[in-house]
């Protein structure tokens, strides 16, 4: 590991955009309980990856898994494939903790945790990042989905 010059150690870190997916989802499956919680999935059956430097689709086929742990909150794991306009196909694992609001207070954003695995080459710098993403519903989208805006930390 190199040393980080003293500056830069003092200075937060920051968020640059870098692009948005909008993932279409199905209806949820309710799987029942388990050790963990209540189970649930939700298919992720396309949907559109933009921004600069990349673009392209979410592949269908895949899942949102789900389960309502004993504090009230939710945890979330979406595991799914994008394919960019020029054929690379990346894997993406976003986790996310959704909490509840303390009586009287407004919701917080939901932010996610994406990881990316992709080719070497062209999109290799998805999985040399750190990411934060922000996600909510697409309400302007014409099926059912969802939004995430996701940013890389510098």
């Amino acid at each position: 590991m190199t040393a980080t010059p003293a500056a830069a150690q003092e200075a937060p870190p920051r968020l640059v955009p870098a692009f948005t997916i909008v993932a279409e989802i199905g209806p949820a499956e309710e799987l029942g309980a388990t050790a963990r919680g209540p189970r649930r999935i939700i298919p992720i059956t396309g949907g559109t990856i933009e921004g600069e430097g990349i673009s392209g689709t979410v592949r269908p086929g895949a899942w949102d898994w789900q389960v309502d742990r004993a504090d009230g909150c939710t945890e979330l794991e979406a595991v799914y494939f994008v394919e960019t306009d020029d054929g690379a196909v990346i894997n993406v694992n976003n986790r996310a903790t959704i909490c509840p609001p303390a009586q009287g207070e407004e919701s917080a954003p939901v932010f996610t945790r994406p990881i990316f695995e992709a080719p070497l080459g062209a999109y290799q710098w998805l999985g040399q990042g750190t990411f934060v993403g922000r996600l909510g519903l697409a309400t302007d989208h014409p099926v059912p989905a969802v939004r995430i805006e996701v940013f890389r930390v510098q």
